[in-house]
């Protein structure tokens, strides 16, 4: 990933599929690639979502212990989830072997 940014966006927009759909194997397994790449790379960890009618908010601590915070529009976040839902017959989950 080029930014923690950049990987914060790509985390949070497949976690919220991946909440939404507990049993796509696929996105769980994204989720959790992001998810590592923010641990191993930016060392951020402590990771709380909150919402709002416009936003996401992603919160973590660093390396240093500093607790930030980052902001993203939900448009942003949700285009995939919408996308999905709008056309189900496209994201269909297959079982694994």
């Amino acid at each position: 990933m080029k930014s923690l940014q950049d990987s914060l966006y790509n985390w949070l927009t497949i976690k919220i599929v991946s909440d939404e759909r507990p049993d796509d194997t696929a996105a769980a397994d994204t989720e959790k690639m992001f998810f590592n790449i923010l641990g191993d790379e930016f060392h951020v960890f402590n990771i709380e979502i909150e919402k709002d009618e416009v936003m996401y908010y992603v919160h973590y601590d660093n390396k240093d212990g500093e607790r930030n915070k980052i902001r993203f529009p939900r448009e942003l976040i949700e285009v995939m989830l919408n996308q999905i839902k709008n056309e189900p017959d496209k994201y269909v989950n297959y079982p694994e072997d």
